[in-house]
Order: C-alpha cells, then structure tokens, then sequence
C-alpha cells in the first residue's frame, strides 16, 4: 500500500498539477470515442498499450473480458455497456484478449476452478469457447493452445455483445464500430481479427497483398 500512496503523491506533485487544465475539463464531463472491453489481469494497463490520455476511452475490465449476454439490465456489464452507448455515444467497441489469461486456463482445465466457485460459474459465459476448443483444437497444446482460446473467447464475447439492444440498435444504425483484439504480453503486439481472412492480424502490419481491402477491425453488423 505504501507503494500506491507514494504515487498518488507524486501524481498530485508531478502530473495533476501540470495537466491542470485537463483534468479541470474533464470535472466537466466525459466523451470518449472509444469503449474498450478488457480483462482484469495486473499485467493489462489500456491506457498503456493504446497511449490514451484520461477522457479519451471507456473501459469494463473483469476476469476473461467476458460480455454475459443480455439479462434485462441485471448485470453490471449490461448497464455499463448501454450507458457506453446510449450516453456518451461511444463510436467504438473493442473487445481484447490477452495471452497468458488465467480465467483462459480455467476454460480448458476447470477441474482447477474446484476452490473457485464465483469463478466456474462467471466462465459460463464463455462455454461457447469452451465448446469450440472441444471440439476444434485438440492439436494444440501449451501456450498454442491457450492463445487460440483468447482469440476464440474474443469472438464468442462479440456475439455475446451483440444480444445487448443498445448494441444491436447502433449496430443497425451503424453508429458503432465493433473490433476484436488480442493483446501478445510476451512481445506487446496487439491483433485484431479481420473478418474477410478470417485471421487474427497483428496491428501496425501491412496486410497480405492477396487480401480484399476492408476496413482495419471492423466487423460487420
């Protein structure tokens, strides 16, 4: 704890204090482009990887990056979501797994989940990707394996995103943008699903020449 109170000291001395008119705005009110949908894990810092100042992006962290489908408005995720949407008029969503995902692990071996109760239950919103790996990925293994799962559950999370109305209204409208990512932690690439290859390609690489011209992570509503 002494570690976080002496940043919040050196925040308050060395930042806020020379960011003052930002921060003054932003008392203000929000409106960020972006909602970025990510998992809890220590390692993941958004701001970090994308570089983005405060006020510029919305986020819902939680194990998994899981988006439970829609339950009437019951669950955090799904108010967060509609307020993304329907309040700060969010362009766009982005969905990120990671490698090295521990709720991943306990997809493919939930015997591991025995202690963990709150847990075996919150991944059931992720048995679609459990099912897939089943059923699919029997010839991978190790760190292979559970970065496929990743990219998977990223997919399986954006139709689950889609069953929320707001989502499906603005969808419809085309006034938001859906992208699927997977963040590398081992080399800090990021890849984002491209739905005409039907390939995670990593961000910032030119694409395959043979590759019909599409919009970078869109993928279709």
């Amino acid at each position: 704890m002494q570690k976080l109170i002496e940043g919040l000291h050196r925040f308050q001395s060395e930042v806020f204090s020379t960011q003052r008119e930002l921060f003054t705005r932003l008392a203000k009110g929000q409106s960020p482009e972006v909602m970025f949908i990510t998992c809890s894990d220590s390692r993941i810092n958004p701001s970090l990887i994308t570089q983005t100042r405060p006020g510029e992006m919305f986020s819902l962290r939680n194990a998994g990056n899981i988006v439970p489908p829609y339950s009437h408005g019951t669950q955090g995720e799904d108010a967060t979501i509609e307020f993304a949407l329907a309040s700060l008029k969010v362009q766009h969503i982005v969905v990120c797994g990671h490698s090295c995902c521990g709720a991943m692990k306990g997809l493919l071996h939930p015997e591991a989940l025995e202690d963990l109760p709150a847990m075996k239950v919150w991944l059931k919103h992720a048995e679609a990707t459990q099912r897939i790996m089943r059923d699919n990925y029997q010839h991978l293994h190790g760190d292979a394996l559970l970065t496929a799962t990743a990219e998977e559950n990223v997919l399986v999370q954006l139709e689950n995103l889609r069953t929320h109305p707001t989502v499906r209204e603005h969808l419809e409208r085309r006034a938001v943008t859906l992208y699927g990512w997977v963040y590398k932690l081992e080399t800090g690439q990021m890849f984002n699903y491209d739905p005409v290859s039907g390939q995670f390609l990593r961000l910032g690489a030119p694409p395959p020449r043979d590759l019909v011209s599409a919009e970078a992570g869109r993928i279709a509503g």
